[in-house]
């Protein structure tokens, strides 16, 4: 059901396409190839893939992810719902967030 899914499926479905879309690119893997569900290991992701998957992510949505953050980032559901915090932190009128009225 729909209200069951985590955050990172339901509010912001463009912004999980696009950090998805992010890591395939990064890693030159089949976008089907990677899911929300998927962790780094499965994926062959290693830290400094890592760090280039974070690099690009900042760029792609123009924000900065503290040190401490990148060290608990163990699969792509941690990175989804880490970008959306800081997404929407950063610019709470964001397409990952309904703006208020």
């Amino acid at each position: 059901m729909p209200d069951e899914m985590s955050p990172a499926m339901t509010a912001g479905d463009d912004l999980t396409t696009r950090v998805l879309r992010i890591i395939a690119e990064t890693q030159r893997k089949d976008p089907s190839q990677v899911t929300i569900d998927s962790s780094f290991e499965e994926l062959g992701i290693d830290s400094m893939d890592g760090v280039n998957i974070i690099f690009a992510l900042e760029n792609e949505f123009n924000i900065n992810v503290p040190d401490e953050e990148v060290k608990n980032i163990r699969s792509v559901r941690d990175m989804v719902e880490g970008v959306r915090k800081l997404v929407v932190g950063a610019d709470p009128g964001s397409d990952s967030a309904p703006a208020a009225s």
